[in-house]
């Protein structure tokens, strides 16, 4: 009887599954991910299942992990410190792609070299100055991300830059053209930026969860859920963290298909930090054919389809102080709720909150704790930003006796992108259990901190909220018009027809929320979504059947929603995915761009010969290491042409290899 574990490492809960004969769950539970130890939270939900199971762990013969982590670190901004080698570009492409936007600060160099678009040495390589670099400012940083000009058609360089940095350093190096095969270097060099700032993030999960399995006599080898779906060796998962950006999301779909059958539907996963939206046809998730898009990120993964919201139970409550009646607006950013914060630092937390409500002048960061992120790195912590860190002394603090001016302000903002503080304060998650639809955590001071955030003023002089529970609702409302709007913009970008305006334009537009709520004057309105969602998450059942109303649409709560992730961690395939390129940079040469450099042909078939058997023998050799021993391969061919003369003259052609399979799950 083989069993099937199943885990999801969110931002809130971490959530475990026992799957019998890949069909039946057996077993479920949850429990908090503790972001200090990320092995206390994997632990507790994997011995919950087995105790709740009474299985014994030599029976299970595949764990296979999925998470939020990496999606909820990029929407939140926040990752490691990281340096940036940007090779053959202008100084000013930096600014010019947003690249500067994303490193934050963080250091970057901008060196001589690069190809051409034949994989032709555009200059040399400036190895000098990258040494000069590593020895000074590009020394302070956790990882490395290089990206130069072409690198996917000639990746010397990055190889050439990657060596240096692991001799001179010791630390890991993304390079753009093994993240992806396609042009675009400003987007390569993002994702890699991106890959490099998770690295150390995913590769304490793995180690961990890893660790966890061997303490808890589960031998079974550990796979990880990519963007797309797919299961991977969590060795590759942890060399190259940005595929597993939309893990959890991806997981959530395969879980819900398994849970429900369904073949067309929306499915919409609320997590503690973010609203995940895709859609189902037929059975099956879209790859969004321009990389995975995450916040405002564009990546040029692939991945599944997903719409990704900052929104979600334990999203920061924002007040709105425009207009006579005022209201609030929820995240992008997560909070620790303040129910829960006030369980594990009860004597702080609720004197804090008696005395701010004794106090008859409201206080600017009223509510508001500062905690510590222990095992943390703090690479280029600023003089200020160390002195925030030595007032918090390791202890939950109220903000306002940790700021000491609005001079701070910018230092907390680093320190909690960097993910070293983290912050508590009001989100729906309280107003949940102030109003008795949850209660895990503390109601009283949840309803405690709806009196504080309720004292602000609205344009008309009064009080946002007496009444906490009047408070709570509001928040509880919002939350349900957010989640429809995200369903909506979902709904209208995947939609066939083009309707013209953004899909953001549309789901806010007043005839379409008017006829939400059918409208019935002069003109008739009724609108809604057409096709069912499935629902779920943790507060699915808490925060759904509302959406469900506002949209006219039936909602489908399956009965382990909770948990669907955990559920799709462990019931997807294996598929590795490789894309090489053929060119013709004169008449009669067919170039082949290989990995570690470009190789030339007289003829196509040769070259096609060529780079369709190196493609496999990667692919294969990929799966092979993870688990997979029966292999289905396929490959595709995309071949672009002109007409010259009366003759087809040869561009470019694309070959794209698949090899697939479920992992092993039989003992030896």
């Amino acid at each position: 009887m083989p069993l099937l574990l199943g885990v999801d490492t969110g931002g809130t809960y971490t959530d475990a599954v026992l799957i019998c004969d890949e069909e039946t769950v057996i077993a479920s539970a949850k429990s908090l991910t503790t972001r200090h130890d990320l092995a206390i939270g994997i632990g507790g939900a994997i011995q919950a299942v087995l105790a709740e199971s009474a299985a014994n762990p030599s029976d299970i013969t595949l764990a296979s992990l999925s998470t939020t982590l990496a999606t909820n670190a990029l929407v939140e901004g926040q990752g490691e410190r990281i340096g940036l080698v940007y090779i053959g570009f202008r100084a000013l492409d930096i600014d010019a792609h947003g690249l500067a936007d994303v490193l934050k600060g963080d250091p970057s160099i901008v060196l001589s070299g690069g190809h051409n678009h034949a994989g032709g040495v555009k200059d040399p390589f400036d190895e000098e100055g990258l040494r000069t670099w590593l020895a000074g400012e590009g020394g302070t940083v956790s990882a490395y991300a290089v990206a130069s000009q072409f690198a996917t058609r000639n990746p010397e360089h990055e190889l050439a830059a990657a060596r240096i940095i692991a001799e001179v350093t010791g630390r890991s190096v993304s390079q753009s053209h093994q993240l992806s095969a396609k042009l675009n270097g400003p987007k390569r060099a993002l994702t890699a930026v991106l890959n490099a700032r998770l690295i150390g993030m995913i590769d304490r999960l793995i180690a961990q969860a890893g660790d966890e399995l061997v303490r808890l006599g589960i031998s079974a080898p550990l796979m990880v859920v990519r963007g797309d779906g797919a299961l991977i060796g969590s060795n590759m998962a942890r060399e190259r963290p940005i595929e597993t950006i939309l893990s959890g999301p991806a997981a959530s779909i395969v879980g819900a298909r398994w849970l429900t059958g369904a073949d067309h539907a929306l499915v919409s996963d609320i997590g503690g930090t973010t609203t995940d939206v895709a859609v189902l046809r037929n059975g099956q998730p879209t790859i969004d054919p321009a990389g995975a898009r995450v916040g405002p990120h564009r990546t040029m993964v692939e991945a599944v389809a997903m719409h990704t919201t900052g929104l979600g139970g334990d999203s920061q409550v924002h007040f709105v102080s425009e207009g006579l009646s005022g209201g609030v607006t929820l995240g992008p950013r997560r909070r620790i709720p303040i129910s829960l914060i006030a369980t594990q630092a009860p004597v702080v937390v609720l004197a804090a909150l008696d005395r701010q409500l004794a106090s008859a002048i409201p206080g600017e960061h009223d509510g508001v704790f500062a905690r510590l992120v222990p095992n943390v790195a703090c690479d280029g912590v600023s003089d200020r930003e160390l002195s925030l860190l030595d007032r918090l002394d390791d202890a939950v603090k109220p903000l306002g006796a940790l700021i000491q001016s609005r001079l701070e302000m910018p230092a907390l903002r680093k320190l909690v992108d960097r993910g070293i503080l983290q912050l508590a304060s009001l989100t729906p998650s309280d107003a949940a259990h102030a109003l008795g639809l949850a209660d895990a955590w503390d109601a009283d001071a949840a309803r405690m901190a709806l009196m504080l955030f309720g004292r602000r003023r609205t344009g008309a002089g009064e009080m946002l909220a007496k009444d906490p529970a009047v408070l709570a609702q509001i928040i509880i409302d919002q939350l349900t018009h957010q989640t429809g709007i995200a369903l909506l913009e979902c709904a209208f970008a995947e939609e066939a027809i083009p309707f013209g305006p953004a899909p953001s334009d549309l789901a806010r537009h007043t005839l379409m929320q008017r006829g939400l709520s059918n409208n019935q004057g002069l003109i008739q309105l009724k609108t809604g979504l057409a096709v069912d969602v499935v629902g779920l998450g943790a507060s699915a059942k808490t925060y759904y059947p509302a959406v469900g109303e506002l949209l006219n649409t039936g909602m489908i709560l399956p009965e382990h929603a909770g948990v669907a992730n955990a559920i799709g961690a462990v019931v997807g395939r294996v598929t590795i995915r490789k894309r090489g390129t053929i060119t013709s940079p004169s008449e009669g040469k067919f170039r082949v761009h290989l990995d570690d450099g470009p190789v030339d042909f007289a003829a196509p078939d040769p070259a096609f010969a060529c780079l369709q058997d190196a493609l496999t023998a990667v692919a294969k050799a990929e799966a092979i290491a993870s688990g997979v021993t029966d292999i289905d391969i396929t490959a595709t061919r995309d071949i672009q042409s002109a007409t010259a003369e009366a003759s087809d003259v040869f561009l470019e052609a694309t070959i794209v290899v698949e090899a697939s399979g479920r992992p092993r799950i039989t003992a030896d």
